[in-house]
Order: structure tokens, then C-alpha cells, then sequence
């Protein structure tokens, strides 16, 4: 049996990059303004001016992500720990996008990684 299924256009808005240092900054003083609403989304991690990315991810709540499992470590099979274990947080900026369509999104965007680079970003286990 065939099926076919057509997916919408999706246009990303993506958010300026940001600093790893400037959310740790703003976590310190409670204030959550820079951070990404609670929405779904997806995000990437680079080095500061590097064309790869360090990671390529997605989330039900991206404030949530970055805040906790990002820029804190605090969950349990944490990117952020093992980025903070390996790179210098210093030289790292975060940047995201709201999608209701998480999935489809996050495996575009690691099959354009792949397409660019031949391999997942460094810290992305699987897509």
C-alpha cells in the first residue's frame, strides 16, 4: 500500500546567537528575558564565528532545554555536561527556533549537517 504525505513549507525564525556565559550570567540573577520562551523548538551550540555546530537538537520546552540541560548539566543523559566536560563554555553560543513539527525539523537539519560534513555534530548522538 502507498501513501503519500505532504508536509507544509515550515520557515524557521531563528533567534540571534547568544553567549553560553551570558545565560549562566542570567541565571545567577533569576531573570529568564534572554532565554526562548516554553514553547517547542529546536537548537544549535557552536563555537563563537565556527560554521559547525556542536550540537543540533530539539525540545518540548526550549527554556527549559537550554536553562537546565544545557547551561546547567542538571538532567540526566545531559549534552551540556559532556560540552562542558570537553569545550570551553567561554567560547560557545546558543541559538533556537520555535516549531511545532520538532522532529521533522531536527532530522533536517542533521541531514543537512551530514550533507555539509559528512557526520552528525560532535555531540549529537542520533538522529
Amino acid at each position: 500500500m502507498k501513501q503519500i504525505i505532504e508536509i507544509p513549507v515550515i520557515e524557521l525564525i531563528w533567534s540571534e546567537w547568544k553567549c553560553w556565559n551570558y545565560f549562566k550570567v542570567d541565571l545567577r540573577k533569576n531573570r529568564m528575558s534572554p532565554f526562548p520562551n516554553k514553547e517547542s523548538g529546536v537548537y544549535e551550540v557552536r563555537k563563537i564565528n565556527s560554521d559547525s555546530r556542536l550540537t543540533i537538537g530539539k525540545s518540548k520546552n526550549l527554556q527549559h532545554r537550554i536553562a537546565s540541560a544545557l547551561v546547567k548539566g542538571k538532567s540526566a543523559h545531559s549534552t551540556g555536561k559532556r560540552i562542558r566536560q570537553n569545550e570551553d563554555v567561554n567560547n560557545l553560543e546558543i541559538r533556537w527556533a520555535n516549531t511545532d513539527l520538532i522532529s521533522c525539523v531536527e532530522e533536517y537539519l542533521h541531514k543537512k549537517y551530514i550533507e555539509k560534513f559528512g557526520k552528525l555534530p560532535d555531540y549529537t548522538k542520533n538522529t
